[in-house]
């Protein structure tokens, strides 16, 4: 196994998902509100909707990558699937416990965390991708993970339950508020 190039990939890896994951806060905006926009960015500034922005720059770069270090690298879907779990549950971590002593956001907090999980989830990547084969179950899991953890930002989206992770804290509202005239 060539360990150089998926290191180079991995580092690249977390400069896409701060680059993308950062322009994604800002896409349903700039998109005048278009709901399938919606899908792969945030739609308000609630705990959950920010889950969206490292896990679809993931998705996004874990499909180009994928062509260029197949053939390098063993446990792909596993390592995607466990990267994105590390990034998300760092954010999670960062936020919940800080809020335990604040009672107001701290963005410094907020963009520093996001940073810091964008580089663990690549770290436990391509320490997952320089392993040897692990069983084929394992990387169909990595795959599972994935599959779900899309189908829940996406489904939430539009119908989140009514959880504070979900309610942004400036409007109030949950998801994408539907109009009807």
């Amino acid at each position: 196994m060539l360990k150089k190039p998926v290191l180079i990939w991995e580092l690249s890896g977390t400069f896409f998902l701060i680059i993308v994951g950062s322009l994604l806060h800002f896409a349903f905006d700039w998109s005048n509100r278009l709901p399938i926009i919606g899908v792969i960015s945030a739609v308000n500034e609630s705990v959950w909707e920010h889950l969206k922005l490292g896990f679809w720059s993931l998705t996004l770069f874990s499909l180009i990558e994928y062509w260029y270090v197949k053939n390098k690298t063993n446990n792909f879907l596993l390592a995607k699937g466990l990267g994105i779990l590390t990034l998300q549950g760092f954010i999670l971590l960062v936020f919940y416990t800080y809020s335990m002593f604040s009672s107001k956001e701290i963005l410094a907090i907020d963009i520093a965390s996001y940073i810091l999980g964008c580089a663990l989830c690549q770290l436990v990547s391509y320490m997952i991708l320089t392993r040897t084969n692990m069983k084929k179950m394992l990387n169909r899991l990595g795959l599972v993970l994935i599959l779900i953890h899309a189908a829940l930002l996406i489904t939430f989206t539009f119908a989140p339950p009514k959880l504070p992770i979900f309610q942004d804290p400036h409007s109030l509202s949950y998801g994408i508020e539907w109009k009807t005239q």
